[in-house]
């Protein structure tokens, strides 16, 4: 069947080579960079990518020289013989006739170690480290380490080089008043904020000749105050251009930027607007980025005119073969990626290797391998939330018989609770997906049935997986059996009505769901222009930075969010996404409070205790988010019937919600069963 993508699929011509469809794979650092044998695992990882069709790969963020590392051990491409492991990975890629750009990134005042450099010795709210301010030495020599490190990148067999320009990095820094107060040639007005970019374009242009692809990722929005103005965005555009850039690809925020850019709550496509409007003062290609998850989008962007090409990092993580099934008119087949965070860039931030939640083969394809059976099993899994859909479906695929069970008329577990909270809807994607999945792989689903030892027993299994989650925590309060009292699942599952005053017990994961849930009467996510008012952006970028006031939010409920540890409400949160969610909900007035003692529920609400103060919360219902235990009852009958038990999922631990841990484990059993 032809694909309606007809835009997406065009091949892009650059003179000198041409890139086979309008998708670059963005930038992405993986933590394999760093590993021992690391380059063979990425070499696999991008091949992978290659296969699965996209039409330009650009690679994590490699430093020029030592300063620029993102870390003491950081990745760096500087000495000739560095050339041969980043060989593997060009070798690999190319058997798949794909093509693939190395990125190559300095941190700046970003670097997390002592050694860091910037325009100006000023710190970054976001590292421990101050950096020294470079000399025009310093400054000359990074030029010459730029344009080194790019004809290295040519001998090792990449196709051309990204120059990391934005998202608030040493590049960034020399552009933006915010971080160069220089009052030398390399700062003060624009022309000589705008020298270092463009002296290191030229450089590596001389030193790599005139066929060779040069990306510059150009910040289209700094969202930090003290940014570029737009005609200053798009003066430098002009002047990379005519320095000798073949693409330009956007950036969008700094990594300091109070405003979320690529956040599951972000609408798709938020930032095309940006692209659409510099493009217009270029003639080199331009790509847009930050959430574009789906070929449709994709293509309308495309066919808007607001791009020549769309880069996609995580929807590449979550499905390697994204862009053949698009190819093949099979978006419904695609494992979309849910811009949760959670085992990419929070990994990638806590020094861990980068993988997928909805795909955790990433970055182990050589680990992770799915081989067919020699002797197939008849295996039962009970409970068809994402840890048992994941094993049933990998298991299938490699030739087990496998029988799903599950009491619900409906597969996904806790997903169905979730993808009800505004801001989370990208969850009905993935239970979509699986629901494809499951057909595909050919497995015995059996919903709205609860299965017994004797049940499973009489239908001739020896070996069951318990994938059964969790039920919610029970919490000893006193009053607790009053009617004001209600579950997390009284509220998203039954959806029983909750008053204008809430007081919610657990500031997990869930308690932030149901306080997101509670405040929220639309979702801001489903509306480019509403979510860009609430967080300030703005879209007639009068301001540097295009910065604006952010909307003032209210919310009809009074909302109190409680917990017993004395720790920041929501430190436990995802390192790149729990500031947004704690904003959000700051933003509408919630009422976070820490170490807290439960007393009493009372006819007039809620008594507590904190900093040996007794207080009344006078609220209409007391919500208990306070977390789950495993629901197992099965186990016990299943072995004394002489079963084999596999738990994995809430059936084996849950300590909160773990969808990624959830997900993991289904696979990591299918994968050896």
């Amino acid at each position: 069947m032809t694909s309606p993508y007809t835009h997406l699929f065009q091949p892009l011509d650059l003179g000198f080579t041409q890139i086979k469809n309008r998708i670059l794979m963005g930038s992405m650092h993986t933590g394999l960079e760093e590993e021992k044998n690391g380059f063979e695992k990425l070499a696999a990882f991008y091949a992978e990518r290659a296969k699965g069709g996209v039409g330009l790969i650009v690679t994590g963020g490699i430093s020029p020289n030592f300063r620029g590392r993102i870390s003491p051990f950081g990745s760096e491409l500087s000495r000739p013989w560095q050339v041969a492991k980043h060989r593997k990975i060009t070798t690999a890629v190319h058997q798949h006739d794909g093509k693939i750009c190395m990125q190559i990134l300095h941190t700046g005042r970003y670097a997390y170690h002592p050694f860091s450099v910037a325009p100006s010795k000023l710190k970054a709210p976001i590292t421990p480290f101050t950096p020294k301010a470079m000399t025009e030495r310093q400054i000359q020599t990074t030029i010459k380490h730029f344009a080194r490190a790019a004809k290295l990148a040519q001998k090792a067999g990449y196709d051309g080089v990204e120059v990391m320009g934005s998202e608030g990095y040493l590049i960034n820094q020399f552009i933006c008043p915010r971080t160069n107060q220089r009052n030398d040639k390399w700062g003060g007005e624009f022309d000589n904020r705008a020298r270092f970019p463009v002296e290191i374009i030229k450089a590596i242009r001389a030193a790599v000749g005139p066929e060779f692809i040069i990306i510059y990722r150009l910040s289209m929005l700094d969202l930090v105050p003290d940014g570029n103005q737009f005609d200053e965005v798009v003066e430098l555009g002009k002047r990379v251009e005519q320095a000798g850039v073949n693409i330009i690809n956007s950036g969008i925020g700094w990594h300091e930027a109070r405003v979320p850019t690529i956040v599951t709550s972000v609408p798709r496509a938020a930032f095309s607007w940006i692209t659409a409007r510099v493009r217009k003062h270029l003639s080199v290609p331009v790509v847009a980025v930050n959430r574009i998850n789906t070929p449709e989008i994709a293509e309308q962007i495309l066919a808007n005119d607001e791009a020549d090409m769309v880069s996609m990092a995580r929807p590449l993580l979550a499905d390697p073969h994204f862009v053949n099934k698009a190819a093949a008119n099979q978006a419904q087949h695609i494992n979309t990626c849910i811009a949760c965070n959670q085992a990419c860039l929070d990994h990638v931030f806590e020094n861990k290797r980068a993988s997928c939640l909805v795909n955790p083969q990433a970055c182990y394809e050589t680990e992770l391998v799915f081989k067919p059976v020699l002797q197939p099993k008849k295996l039962a899994v009970v409970g068809a939330g994402p840890a048992g859909l994941e094993f049933a479906c990998r298991a299938a695929e490699r030739g087990h018989e496998v029988h799903l069970f599950d009491g619900s008329d409906d597969i996904g577990g806790q997903f169905n609770y979730a993808k009800q909270i505004p801001g989370k809807e990208e969850f009905y994607e993935t239970l979509r997906y699986f629901k494809q999945r499951l057909q595909t792989a050919g497995v015995n689903v059996h919903l709205g049935q609860r299965q017994t030892a004797d049940s499973l027993q009489q239908q001739g299994f020896t070996e069951v997986v318990l994938a059964t989650g969790v039920v919610p925590r029970e919490v000893a309060i006193n009053g607790s059996d009053s009617p004001k009292v209600l579950g997390y699942l009284d509220v998203l599952r039954d959806h029983k009505p909750v008053g204008k005053r809430v007081a919610l017990i657990g500031a997990g994961g869930i308690g932030f769901d149901v306080a997101e849930y509670l405040t929220t009467a639309t979702s801001p996510s489903l509306d480019i222009k509403e979510w860009s008012a609430i967080w300030g952006v703005d879209n007639s970028y009068q301001q540097r930075g295009a910065l604006a006031a952010p909307k003032a939010e209210t919310s009809e409920r009074e909302v109190y969010l409680l917990q017993r540890k004395t720790s920041k409400v929501g430190a436990g949160l995802g390192k790149t996404s729990g500031w947004v969610h704690r904003a959000t909900l700051n933003k509408k007035g919630v009422k976070m409070l820490a170490g807290v003692t439960y007393q009493k529920v009372t006819d007039e609400g809620l008594w507590i205790e904190q900093d040996g103060q007794s207080q009344l919360l006078e609220v209409d219902h007391i919500v208990i988010c306070a977390g789950q235990v495993p629901q197992r009852e099965l186990q016990q009958q299943l072995e004394q019937a002489g079963m084999q038990v596999h738990l994995i999922g809430g059936a084996d631990v849950a300590a909160e919600l773990d969808a990624k841990r959830a997900i993991r484990q289904g696979a990591e059993l299918a994968a050896k069963i």
